[in-house]
């Protein structure tokens, strides 16, 4: 308990502390801090996902709160371990990133702002009482919201903060309504008293659970409450976007872990309903990514996607609890969590490349840059790391969990419903889809912006200068991503206990996760690399004494390439994305030649949001223009306003007189 309480305390100090220290200490001291929190907090974790020590204790506040319950169970240290330590890699990035910013004037309660995120979030994890849960959580979005428009300077980054914080606030609205209606039937504010009301009637169940579902799914990302992600990502900087992606959008899930672990045994509707918006979201999120030119746009979407493969996981363990089908819950929730950890790890190494590459280049439009490879090798490689475990290439980390969850879903296949067998095959097709569209994504985007020759000026004249505090936490989350590919049975112990809590029981790794399997895939992998070490080894013994030279690919004997003759990312992915038209809200800029010799052609086609261009442009339009009609109300009459306050005294004072 106390280990804990230091944990959260030396986040929360670091914090007060930034504000009071000059520009160039203030990410370094912050590190520090954050880094004895991250190992006392791991500790703690680590010894209640491997030993069983669960952590309890409440303290009292004052009415309306009462008492607090925190318990960090298997579920909770999870998420603790996993917030901990992916927040201090992206907070050590951030001390050479930051270097760009200095003389910004919010810059002095930045990172005050950042260390209460991570505080807050795994606060979250960790506390039990309804309104406390609440607070904390509104903490975390406010936090986020600071963090978001940190370049207040840019109408985009203000635009997207606004957007952030409108839509976060509808979520605790739904939040707020789902935990008010169990604690008014339970009599409690305790998540403990909750597990009564669920396994009381079905349709109150079901009502409760989704309305808690669409408040942690939009911080989550699901679709069709995904809109301020692709916008408030692009708006932060490179470090918190990595945050808010690779953990913060983690608490959602969390969120509904947590749910489903008080609900005991969901309902078969509400199994469909999770697996089918998880799908929705997947195919949705890889679909809008493959349209991007925008780096962390693209990369926000692809959270979209792997938010819906993680929503795939959960849904295949609700059915296998509705059906008790143990292997089949254990696999869903276990390649879920999984998934979660594989997603923080190689998200925030792509936001933090793509950091690298916004520093140097001072664009995020792929169709600016080119050639950045040979002159940033370093980025260049680990951004290629990356790329390949987002798509699931083994053998890196985000191959095993999307496998997990291909066997759940072909373990699915054992139940004995004509309508499991129907959405269990759509749903492998659609995963498998994901992955081959996520494929040709990263294609795109690595080889428009890393390969060829540049595109711009800016791309032309960068240079990598490699800075130590940007480029190690980049090596140490790509070690990850080896390490969990090429050992993944040990990685999956890490979920075996937070499993535990979902399906209602301990786990039995050598009779339920195919273990076997697991470490065969290990045995490959490492053969796979071996093999490709001794091919290289013995490449280089035969070309030892001779003499090597380079020259450029033939290119049918034409001297003078050109970056107008080479694919941009728009060429690239048209012939696919033509395919959906119908799924996208199109504009287009066309400028058409005239005359024999034109002096001036143009096309351009924007693919835009369905969802936010036909749903909510048109409702916010709707109630901007409800709102206008009233603003004749506000006419800066000082004498109409002293009349509108007789006017409320005489109908307070009319009420009053009646009741």
């Amino acid at each position: 308990m106390i280990l804990f309480i230091v944990g959260i305390f030396l986040l929360f100090a670091g914090g007060i502390v930034s504000l009071f220290l000059n520009e160039s200490l203030k990410p370094l001291i912050s590190v520090i801090f954050s880094f004895f929190s991250t190992f006392i907090l791991s500790f703690v974790s680590l010894k209640v996902l491997f030993y069983g020590d669960i952590i309890k204790f409440s303290f009292n506040l004052p009415f309306p709160i009462g008492d607090v319950p925190v318990i960090i169970d298997p579920l909770s240290a999870f998420f603790v371990l996993l917030i901990s330590i992916m927040s201090l890699i992206s907070l050590s990035y951030s001390i050479g990133y930051i270097t760009s910013y200095r003389g910004k004037s919010n810059l002095a309660s930045h990172y005050f702002f950042l260390m209460l995120l991570i505080c807050s979030m795994i606060c979250v994890t960790a506390v039990q009482n309804v309104i406390f849960f609440l607070i904390v959580w509104e903490i975390m979005s406010l936090s986020s919201f600071f963090l978001v428009i940190f370049e207040d300077d840019k109408k985009e980054a203000l635009s997207a903060g606004m957007n952030y914080l409108i839509m976060m606030h509808i979520s605790v609205l739904f939040i707020m309504a789902g935990f008010m209606v169990l604690a008014i039937h339970s009599g409690s504010m305790d998540f403990s008293a909750f597990t009564q009301v669920f396994s009381e009637n079905g349709f109150l169940k079901n009502a409760i659970f989704i309305c808690l579902f669409i408040g942690f799914g939009i911080k989550s990302g699901f679709v069709p409450f995904h809109n301020w992600l692709p916008k408030a990502h692009p708006a932060a900087p490179s470090h918190v976007s990595s945050i808010m992606s690779g953990v913060m959008i983690k608490t959602g899930i969390y969120g509904i872990l947590r749910v489903i672990n008080i609900m005991g045994i969901p309902t078969l509707e509400i199994s469909y309903f999770v697996l089918g918006i998880s799908v929705l979201s997947a195919l949705y999120g890889v679909l809008y990514a493959i349209a991007q030119h925008d780096i962390k746009r693209l990369l926000a979407y692809h959270s979209i996607e792997n938010i819906g493969i993680i929503g795939m996981g959960i849904g295949i363990g609700m059915f296998g609890l509705v059906y008790e089908n143990n292997l089949l819950a254990v696999l869903g929730f276990a390649g879920a969590l999984l998934h979660v950890l594989n997603h923080s790890i190689f998200k925030e190494l792509l936001f933090l490349g793509a950091g690298c590459v916004y520093t140097r280049t001072k664009t995020r439009d792929i169709e600016r840059l080119g050639g950045l490879l040979k002159k940033m090798p370093y980025t260049g490689w680990l951004f290629l790391v990356g790329a390949f475990a987002i798509v699931g290439l083994p053998p890196l980390n985000g191959f095993v969990s999307e496998f997990i969850i291909y066997i759940g879903l072909l373990k699915g296949f054992e139940i004995k419903s004509l309508n499991i067998l129907v959405i269990f095959i759509l749903s492998i097709g659609s995963l498998a889809f994901v992955g081959s569209m996520a494929l040709l994504c990263f294609t795109k985007f690595f080889g428009v912006a890393f390969l060829g020759v540049p595109r711009s000026k800016e791309a032309q004249q960068v240079k990598e200068d490699p800075s130590f505090t940007m480029l190690l936490p980049m090596i140490v989350l790509a070690l990850f991503i080896f390490t969990i590919g090429l050992f993944p049975q040990y990685a999956i112990k890490l979920t075996v206990s937070a499993t535990g809590c979902l399906t209602g029981g301990r786990v039995d790794i050598a009779g339920t996760l195919p273990m076997t399997l697991m470490n065969n895939i290990s045995l490959s992998a490492l053969a796979f690399l071996g093999l490709t070490g001794i091919m290289l080894l013995i490449r280089r013994s035969f070309l030892a004494n001779k003499t090597l030279e380079s020259f450029k690919t033939w290119d049918c004997g034409y001297q003078a390439p050109d970056s107008r003759m080479q694919y941009s990312a728009s060429s690239y992915a048209a012939p696919f994305l033509s395919l959906f038209n119908p799924f996208f809200a199109l504009s287009t800029d066309t400028v058409k030649p005239h005359g024999y010799f034109p002096a001036t052609a143009r096309f351009s086609e924007k693919k835009h949001d369905v969802i936010e261009h036909y749903f909510i442009k048109r409702l916010t339009g709707f109630v901007n223009g409800l709102f206008k009609k009233f603003t004749w109300i506000q006419s800066g009459d000082t004498q109409l306003y002293i009349l509108y306050g007789v006017i409320f005294l005489v109908l307070a004072l009319i009420a009053v007189a009646v009741y």
